[in-house]
């Protein structure tokens, strides 16, 4: 007694060898009369007596048994759509073959009660997969997401065949087009047929990768669903006795229920009850499924947290890649259980899919931009990256911004994948960069004005430099802001922008130092004196190995308010500012000496405060005013008036 996998017995199903109707018919080719009549025009057959017909009509022509024997022997072969009637053989062939032999391997593998699946069971389960994805070639899945459109194809064949098992099909006569195995056919056929009272339509494809192919048409494969789930109801008129699609989408595993799938069978009836195209245990394992992983996610994330940041950044970077590879790790198993093992199936399926590869194609893009970052610090870091000859902040930045790119377009190409076609995500990327390129206006402005930087080599990392009010050690260009160190040890960030704006004055790039000082001798000091130290100063620099010759001078510049000014000017052949200091501390205690030596001394502001006494005038009388009166003026009264005779 054979049984499904729902534990219930095949009144019809015989369990014969997958190739046993065509070595028969092989046979009957060569060794019986062809005693076979045709098929009346305008009469009605099953699917089941249209595929016996295939092979009566073949007898006797070598050609299309062997097109025949190919289409079902050979699993990479492309099936023969030249025509509606060939698109339409192909498939019933091809189905036959895959189902007999489905149902075979699962009955063989119930009867030995075996927990796993024996060698040459699952070659016989990996040739029906591939007599499906065969008989899918003859539909136009172009429209359905490649994320899902491998299981989605084997739905959409399985529904189809069980609706051609439901329905009476016309005679091969009727269907136009030449058969499939024949090369030649006078007739010419019409760019689009439909299966007589239906609305399964094979049509000419006219452009594509498959151009002048006969297909199931994409609005076929859309309605397919919504047909059988109408049509399911009414008695299989092939030979089979059951619903191979129920069978597919209501057991566990793939094409064929494991040993553990007995147990819910024996358990309470409710779990078998469907609800929205899946059954109540399915609902319920995929709820688990679901739970399981996102505990996973959050108990990763809480002992990641309580974990001590290290201090090698190498260590922190690979914290930042795991991250998102334990994502994508935890969606490609909730999707991988969801499917072969659970087996959900249907618009959930597409939705699942969907979702888990929008899941997994961002965290790739994520995974991807970190990966590039610890390739770039695992460079730096080795002994081979030459750091004299390399800028490694641009180093830095480049990868930045080309790990940042590389995850774009990784981003775009999982787009693709869940079914969104490649000039609309162009389009989108071109759309998205343009409002990007407005609402991120000062960013793209900092990211120039660093280029900028980069370009003109106006500062790079470790100078020290002067920002018009500020000062400083360079210790970041970004890709927005650069860091600045300041002497008191505070950091500075200031923007690209900003900062390719200012006035600046990069003293690490100097190629001298300048030794400049203004030395203030005496008044007291004679010109013979004078002269001596000015000549031995200028004898100190001439023969110092540090000063270059040219400028040098060592000259009296002026008489100032308290000293006499003697300008000592020269470059010091150093670009090390602590170099210079020490040659600047040697010169200048020379010099010191020089002054010294010949009884001289330095000047300090000064001032001489001369003290005398004055004497007092005497005080004025009418007698001297007298010899200066005018003639006829009198003296003045005590009362203040004056006058004239």
């Amino acid at each position: 007694m054979n049984v499904d996998g729902f534990g219930r017995e095949l009144a019809g199903c015989t369990g014969g060898k997958p190739f046993a109707i065509l070595l028969l018919l092989l046979f009957a080719c060569f060794v019986a009369p062809q005693t076979m009549m045709a098929q009346e025009p305008g009469s009605r057959r099953s699917a089941s007596d249209l595929f016996d017909t295939i092979y009566d009509t073949a007898i006797g022509d070598s050609d299309r048994i062997h097109a025949y024997k190919t289409l079902v022997e050979n699993p990479i072969s492309p099936p023969d759509t030249k025509s509606p009637r060939a698109t339409l053989e192909s498939f019933l062939v091809i189905m036959r073959t895959a189902t007999d032999l489905w149902v075979e391997t699962r009955d063989q593998f119930f009867s030995n009660s075996n927990f796993f699946l024996t060698s040459k069971e699952k070659d016989q389960l990996e040739l029906v997969s591939a007599l499906l994805g065969k008989a899918a070639l003859t539909f136009d899945m172009s429209a359905v997401p490649a994320a899902s459109r491998e299981r989605a194809s084997v739905e959409i064949v399985l529904q189809m065949q069980e609706i051609l098992d439901r329905v009476y099909l016309p005679a091969l006569e009727e269907v136009p087009g030449v058969p499939a195995g024949l090369t030649q056919d006078n007739r010419e056929p019409p760019e689009r047929w439909t299966i007589p009272g239906t609305n399964l339509t094979i049509a000419l494809q006219e452009d594509g990768p498959r151009a002048g192919e006969y297909l199931f048409t994409q609005g076929t494969v859309d309605r397919i669903p919504s047909d059988y789930d109408v049509i399911k109801a009414l008695p299989i008129a092939s030979d089979r006795g059951e619903d191979l699609y129920s069978y597919y989408i209501y057991t566990p595993g793939n094409l064929v229920a494991p040993q553990w799938y007995q147990y819910i069978l024996s358990g309470p009836p409710w779990l078998q009850k469907t609800f929205s195209g899946q059954t109540v245990w399915q609902w319920a394992g995929m709820a688990l499924l679901l739970l399981f992983s996102l505990i996973g996610i959050m108990l990763f994330a809480r002992w990641n947290a309580r974990r001590a940041v290290p201090v090698d950044p190498t260590l922190r970077q690979i914290r930042h890649v795991i991250n998102p590879a334990l994502l994508i790790v935890i969606a490609n198993a909730f999707q991988f259980l969801c499917e072969e093992q659970i087996n959900i199936t249907g618009g959930l399926l597409v939705l699942l899919t969907t979702v888990t590869s929008v899941t997994i194609w961002t965290a790739a893009a994520w995974f991807t931009y970190q990966a590039l970052q610890l390739i770039y610090l695992a460079t730096s870091r080795s002994s081979a990256f030459n750091k004299a000859s390399l800028d490694v902040s641009l180093i830095r930045t480049a990868f930045r911004v080309v790990s940042f790119l590389v995850a774009i377009i990784v981003l775009g190409y999982g787009a693709t994948r869940i079914g969104i076609p490649i000039y609309g995500v162009v389009a989108g990327l071109g759309v998205g960069g343009l409002a990007i390129a407005l609402a991120a206006q000062p960013t793209l402005e900092n990211f120039i004005g660093g280029m900028i930087l980069y370009a003109d080599r106006i500062i790079r990392v470790g100078e020290f430099c002067q920002f018009e009010d500020m000062s400083g050690t360079v210790e970041e260009i970004g890709i927005r802001s650069t860091r600045i160190r300041a002497l008191d040890r505070t950091l500075i960030i200031v923007s690209n922008a900003d900062l390719a704006k200012r006035k600046i004055i990069n003293y690490s790039q100097r190629d001298v130092f300048l030794f400049r000082h203004k030395i203030g001798l005496r008044y007291e000091t004679e010109s013979q004196v004078l002269r001596a130290i000015i000549a031995d100063i200028r004898n100190l620099l001439e023969q110092s190995e540090s000063v270059l010759e040219e400028p040098l001078r060592v000259r009296l510049i002026e008489y100032a308010d308290f000293s006499i000014l003697i300008d000592v000017y020269a470059n010091i052949a150093s670009t090390d500012l602590n170099a210079f200091l020490e040659v600047q501390e040697d010169l200048l205690i020379s010099i010191r000496s020089i002054v010294e030596n010949h009884g001289a001394g330095f000047a300090f502001p000064s001032s001489t405060v001369y003290l005398s006494r004055d004497q007092i005038p005497e005080p004025i009388t009418d007698q001297a005013v007298s010899g200066h009166k005018e003639p006829g003026e009198t003296s003045y009264s005590a009362s203040g008036n004056s006058s004239k005779t």
